[in-house]
């Protein structure tokens, strides 16, 4: 049994919809980039969580130096930035979907198919932008440098209940996660 305390396995992982959100928020920003997409994916998770129990995509996130990076996820924009590999079918469908240009901007080549997500994630993601979409890289740095991300040393993965602990209804959610 997972216990609350271990980080999402990659098992919970779904690149399908991930793919999709890095376009639905891609979409939604005036200029986006990896450093955006990244932070705008970790709030809306943590809001996700608050009311959901789960994470959007179940991506694992690692403490880097400007805060939590989304791990697949971040390996996904570095295929479109041609700095990695996951496997050549999945190439071909991130870079058939968005590339990245100047090393840190997405630019999205088709649409999102919000069909992937379920309307609690698009809320959270729209609220998420709305809130958060017009604030500069330093700060969203600063926001997203939270207690999870503070709980950890650079370059580890940020357990779930870390995640869990800076939400308003953090008993609830953590025994809810204990519990599932």
């Amino acid at each position: 049994m997972e216990t609350a305390t271990m980080p999402v396995h990659a098992k919970h992982f779904d690149r399908e919809k991930a793919l999709e959100v890095i376009l639905y928020i891609a979409e939604s920003l005036t200029a986006p980039t990896m450093h955006g997409i990244s932070k705008i994916l970790y709030l809306a998770d943590k809001q996700h969580l608050q009311d959901f129990g789960r994470l959007i995509c179940g991506d694992q996130y690692i403490a880097m130096e400007y805060g939590p990076v989304p791990s697949a996820i971040y390996d996904m924009m570095k295929v479109a930035a041609g700095r990695k590999s996951i496997d050549i079918d999945w190439d071909e469908l991130i870079n058939d979907a968005f590339k990245v240009t100047q090393g840190r901007n997405i630019k999205p080549i088709r649409r999102a198919n919000i069909g992937f997500l379920a309307e609690s994630e698009t809320s959270c993601i729209s609220q998420t932008i709305a809130a958060f979409g017009s604030k500069t890289f330093g700060e969203l740095t600063d926001i997203t440098h939270d207690a999870a991300w503070n709980e950890v040393s650079e370059n580890q993965f940020i357990p779930i209940d870390a995640i869990a602990k800076t939400l308003p209804n953090a008993n609830d959610v953590i025994a809810y996660l204990r519990a599932h």
